[in-house]
């Protein structure tokens, strides 16, 4: 199993951490997803032989929520999709 770690824009609150965990859950191949809403973080454990980081990023972006790449900035730059 391997470990992404992946830094998430646009959550503000409890339910927008749910949508984004239960995105990344429905990947075959992902064995375990941790959110923090406070962190703007989403930890995922996956089979490398079966998804990968990639599928995780559009994942989140399909629910509504955006991927910072720079992990520098965790501004809400794009809106989630349950409370804005």
């Amino acid at each position: 199993m391997q470990t992404e770690l992946l830094s998430v824009t646009g959550m503000t609150c409890g339910g927008c951490a749910s949508k984004v965990a239960h995105a990344l859950k429905a990947i075959h191949g992902v064995g375990d997803v941790k959110v923090s809403l406070s962190a703007s973080e989403a930890t995922v454990q996956y089979d490398e032989r079966l998804t990968s980081p990639d599928r995780f990023k559009a994942a989140v972006k399909g629910a509504g929520y955006g991927i910072d790449t720079t992990k520098a900035d965790h501004s809400h730059q794009s809106k989630g999709g349950c409370c804005n």
